[in-house]
């Protein structure tokens, strides 16, 4: 198996993962608190990438780029499960991802400007149509009403930018990706470690299902996901051959929706998606020098 095509199956097994957490975080969150829900997602993060880890002879890192990693855990983890569990409380899985689908677009221009990644005159066209989808989605119901589950999704797209920028720089200063996922993920405890105790007092109370689920979400949705994610970067060249398979997302995520939670995307997340995904491929595929 090549180089290629090992990337493109890795990319394409985060995708799936990643979109079994739009609607299941949603059930979720049925019992559990967004900000408990996030610190106990990465501690089961935590403890499975360490297991992972140990077979896969993770490294100690080193003094000095602690900061980093802690730095790539607030953005990937830590901030990033905050805001993307108080955006999903009120948006449909559909819409959640679409956002969540612009953060190729985001790491593509950071990439440009930190790491001399061209982008033509297309691709920057396609940026701001991208973004007019989203306010076509966030404007859909009223002028005057702004729905701020879309600002915060919008906001956890942000940071996660930033971790895929900070995921390479740690891998460029020779960590493997089961080295960053795991001292990320492990540093985001500490970021959401305000939020231990109504963690512990709600995962008393769960029931069996809701246990059942926040394994799902840990295990799959957080650590293997991320791992894969980690390690499809560490293995390309470019940043964005891995990054724009993050626009099947939305797909994905809309049918577990209608699965799990009967959910049917309303006409401005059809119309706004439409325009989203569209910019979306038409940059991955036309956008870069």
């Amino acid at each position: 198996m090549n180089k290629k095509i090992k990337i493109n199956l890795l990319s394409i097994g985060t995708v799936f993962f990643w979109s079994l957490a739009f609607p299941f975080s949603k059930v979720a969150m049925q019992h559990f608190s967004p900000y408990a829900l996030g610190f106990l997602r990465v501690c089961i993060a935590s403890v499975t990438l360490l297991i992972i880890g140990k077979f896969a002879g993770n490294r100690l890192p080193k003094f000095k780029d602690l900061g980093w990693l802690f730095l790539a855990g607030a953005c990937g983890f830590g901030i990033y499960l905050f805001a993307f569990n108080r955006g999903i409380q009120t948006l449909t899985s559909a819409s959640s991802s679409i956002v969540i689908a612009l953060t190729p677009v985001m790491t593509a221009v950071l990439a440009h400007y930190l790491y001399s990644e061209k982008i033509n005159k297309l691709g920057w066209t396609m940026l701001f149509t991208a973004f007019s989808g989203v306010v076509i989605m966030m404007l859909w119901d009223g002028a005057l009403s702004i729905n701020t589950g879309m600002l915060w999704t919008l906001g956890a797209s942000v940071v996660f930018c930033a971790y895929n920028i900070l995921n390479r720089k740690l891998s460029a200063m020779g960590y493997k990706a089961i080295e960053i996922v795991t001292y990320s993920m492990i540093s985001a405890i500490i970021v959401l470690s305000p939020f231990s105790f109504q963690g512990a007092r709600e995962l008393m109370s769960a029931s069996t299902k809701d246990i059942a689920v926040l394994l799902m979400l840990g295990v799959l949705s957080s650590a293997l996901a991320y791992y894969l994610w980690s390690l499809a970067l560490t293995m390309t060249e470019k940043t964005s051959d891995v990054t724009n398979y993050s626009f099947l997302t939305p797909f994905v995520a809309t049918l577990m929706g209608s699965i799990v939670l009967d959910e049917i995307p309303g006409m401005g997340t059809i119309i706004g998606g439409i325009i989203i995904i569209a910019s979306i491929i038409v940059f991955s595929k036309k956008g870069k020098v």
